[in-house]
């Protein structure tokens, strides 16, 4: 067994959606990104590949190489979970954190959690995601921006 943190952050802009988990959320901002911006796919991404020692997402997929640019972040986590899979890993379970004054996500949880059960091929009780503000405080509580962490338990196939 191995446990992984991942963590990311994405600056609003202009928009009228933010993508959190693979699914399009409507929003009055959209995120400055070099992907489609998904901060829940990010930090999932970065703590798998951390608990494998492989880096984080931009070793894999850097902002500064256009093939990446406006890239599916749903595509990136099928190949960080390939990637695991052929080091002999397989996530066990993953807890999701949305930091974030706006949107509000409870009433999108059970579509994200059952997308991202979708995309990693595993039962969706395996896959926690929950969301908290920052109570106004910084440039979350702000709405400069919004965040996520994640943590994820993966274990040998």
């Amino acid at each position: 067994m191995r446990i992984g943190h991942g963590f990311d952050v994405h600056r609003f802009g202009q928009g009228d959606h933010v993508m959190l988990g693979g699914m399009r959320i409507d929003c009055e901002y959209g995120v400055v990104a070099h992907s489609d911006g998904d901060v829940l796919i990010h930090a999932l991404c970065d703590a798998m590949l951390g608990a494998a020692a492989q880096g984080d997402i931009g070793k894999h997929f850097p902002d500064n190489d256009p093939k990446w640019a406006g890239a599916d972040s749903r595509e990136l986590l099928k190949q960080v979970n390939a990637m695991l899979a052929e080091e002999g890993y397989v996530l066990v379970n993953a807890d999701l954190t949305l930091v974030a004054e706006t949107p509000r996500i409870a009433g999108h949880l059970p579509d994200i959690r059952a997308a991202l059960a979708s995309i990693l091929d595993c039962d969706i009780g395996c896959i926690n995601v929950k969301a908290t503000t920052t109570e106004k405080l910084g440039y979350i509580g702000q709405r400069e921006g919004l965040a996520a962490h994640a943590v994820v338990l993966v274990g040998t196939i």
